[in-house]
């Protein structure tokens, strides 16, 4: 039988809630197991029942989504947080991401997206739209050393940053692409992740990746 995926709705708004619900009552792999309308209801809730997954609006009223998410991850690390929300600014996907959050997603976005995401979260993956991300890494040019990476690695983290391909990134590099994607291997064990998009992601959240203005 496929696991069932437990999902917290946290939305202000019950139509958003209600359309969620909606939208995953439709598979059999998941339950709803509650529903909140702010942040202090989502961290009791997530304390009470400990979700596999939380759709998290980010504007909530009180604590908002960003901060809510944030002391979820503390108090429960085994609790992914998608962020579901109307605005895609720079500012909220980097608080998100900051945060601790697995990814985030449109409201606009389809029923089936959002089915997919969740999907992707429960099962450890990042989830974040490509242009979304395309912009935000356009600000983050550089690599900090990071613990267990070898500065060969963070070169290539810092590649793959920039949106380079494999061959790219080998001939910028001066190497081989099979040799290329041994680095990428390693870097993917290193972070816990499984491809590319998720590393770049998870090294930003973890602080291995700076903003042009804060490059010394």
């Amino acid at each position: 039988m496929t696991p069932v995926i437990r999902v917290l709705v946290v939305d202000d708004h019950a139509l958003h809630r209600d359309g969620a619900r909606s939208i995953l009552a439709q598979h059999d792999d998941f339950e709803v197991v509650a529903d909140a309308d702010s942040g202090e209801m989502a961290l009791a809730l997530v304390d009470r029942l400990v979700p596999d997954v939380v759709l998290m609006d980010i504007r909530l009223p009180g604590i908002s989504g960003i901060d809510a998410t944030r002391r979820i991850r503390a108090a429960h690390p085994e609790v992914r947080v998608l962020m579901v929300s109307a605005y895609d600014d720079d500012e909220y996907v980097r608080g998100a991401l900051e945060a601790g959050a697995s990814g985030h997603l449109s409201k606009t976005a389809p029923g089936e997206e959002l089915v997919e995401a969740i999907r992707s979260v429960a099962a450890g993956h990042t989830v974040v739209r490509p242009d979304v991300l395309v912009r935000l890494l356009s600000t983050l040019p550089g690599v900090q050393s990071g613990p267990g990476l070898t500065e060969r690695e963070q070169t290539v983290l810092d590649c793959l940053a920039r949106g380079m391909s494999n061959h790219q990134v080998a001939a910028a590099l001066h190497i081989s692409t099979r040799t290329v994607e041994r680095h990428c291997a390693a870097l993917y064990a290193k972070l816990a992740v499984h491809s590319r998009t998720e590393a770049v992601v998870t090294a930003f959240a973890s602080g291995l990746l700076r903003g042009a203005g804060e490059r010394g």
